[in-house]
């Protein structure tokens, strides 16, 4: 009798979970299972992207795991959008990019891209752009290497995730952020050699609603660049050194009849050390017109930087097609509040602005820079704004 329980305890309790379970449980896509080998070698790009199509499908949410090892992937480009909303990329080990920049892949803008999705997260791992022979044919001159790729791009997707994740020796820009909305960055490491050109660590573009938050950023370029089209931007905790600073911009240089503005930035709890600059507003001499407006930079630590505060409006690298122009992008409501540390130039502040459109309701409160243990100095062009507050150097507002 008591057997016969048990037996129909043991049924009926089988019937429950095949009939009462819920039908989004999550399943997980091994890119083992596809194909994929971590031997460093073997291209294992025909096996993420099966394993992505999987995933794209479910109509539940779905995990694509790489396991720990080290899997080349040529190129791969996952595209949407997918039946779920939560797709899942766990990464334990490391993806590797070919090192030959002169092959196909190695021409392209992108290396690792996701287009048109909505609800993907990455979590762990590290990417290796494999970018240091590309690096080598820029610094020697050549005028034909390519241009590079990009190590990981978001394009058209909303409600992003990146966290943990590792990305060394890109190409080009480590990660990239382009017409996206709500996007979140967390506990991002970038590495790159400090004199690698153009490797940036994560630019941003025609996107809003993005968060970075707790980056150590180490690169030859802009730690973090914001282009135009950017609005409703959140930086926090971000170490930035070696490169080129935080920079909104460049802004101006297009063929365009407008720039998309670039509005409601706060940067915030930064460090810099040993960068060209910290925090920089450039735009191009041209008439392009646009705006820079609602910007907030506080509680930054400069540790010998060669520009800590600068707005550059006749930024022209190359001296070709603008030297005299006056720039038609409009800066104004910015802040800077709490920034303190050292310059390793006598002008720790510089505000070099366009005659034709001066920097208005430009805010400075409780800045302490000093240069070589003695007082710096500010530098004004075209600028109109106010200050508050312990300031050293003293104000040229």
């Amino acid at each position: 009798m008591a057997s016969l329980i048990t037996t129909s305890f043991f049924f009926f309790h089988t019937i429950a979970l095949l009939f009462f379970s819920p039908a989004s449980s999550a399943v997980t896509y091994n890119v083992l299972s596809f194909g994929a080998r971590p031997d460093g070698r073997t291209d294992s790009a025909g096996a993420f992207l099966r394993a992505w199509s999987s995933a794209c499908r479910s109509r539940s949410p779905a995990t694509v795991y790489v396991p720990a090892g080290k899997f080349f992937v040529s190129k791969a480009t996952f595209n949407g959008p997918c039946r779920n909303s939560q797709i899942k990329f766990s990464i334990q080990g490391t993806i590797l990019a070919s090192s030959d920049y002169s092959s196909s892949s190695g021409a392209s803008k992108e290396w690792l891209a996701f287009n048109n999705v909505n609800g993907v997260s990455i979590a762990g791992g590290t990417l290796d752009g494999g970018g240091s022979r590309l690096w080598a044919c820029k610094l020697s001159g050549n005028r034909r290497c390519p241009t590079g790729a990009s190590s990981l791009t978001f394009g058209n997707s909303k409600n992003v995730a990146i966290d943990g994740l590792t990305s060394i020796n890109s190409k080009l820009f480590h990660i990239v952020i382009l017409r996206c909305e709500n996007v979140k960055v967390r506990r991002v490491n970038i590495q790159a050699a400090g004199n690698s050109p153009n490797t940036d660590g994560i630019h941003l573009q025609m996107s809003s609603s993005v968060d970075i938050v707790q980056a150590n950023i180490r690169t030859g370029d802009d730690c973090i660049s914001v282009g135009p089209g950017t609005a409703h931007l959140w930086i926090e905790r971000v170490f930035c050194g070696p490169g080129h600073g935080i920079s909104i911009g460049s802004l101006g240089k297009g063929q365009g009849f407008q720039e998309e503005s670039v509005r409601n930035v706060t940067v915030k709890t930064t460090t810099f050390s040993g960068t060209t600059n910290g925090l920089r507003i450039k735009t191009w001499g041209s008439n392009i017109p646009g705006q820079v407006r609602q910007v907030v930079f506080e509680d930054a630590l400069m540790k010998n930087v060669q520009n800590p505060i600068i707005i550059d409006q006749n930024y022209c690298p190359g001296n070709s097609g603008c030297p005299g122009k006056n720039s038609a992008i409009r800066i104004s409501q910015v802040k800077y509040k709490n920034v303190r540390g050292t310059s390793a130039t006598p002008v720790a502040v510089s505000f070099d602005c366009s005659p034709s459109n001066p920097c208005r309701g430009i805010s400075m409160q409780d800045i302490k820079l000093s240069y070589q243990n003695q007082q710096a100095q500010s530098s004004c062009k075209f600028v109109n704004g106010d200050a508050s507050g312990f300031l050293a150097p003293p104000s040229c507002l």
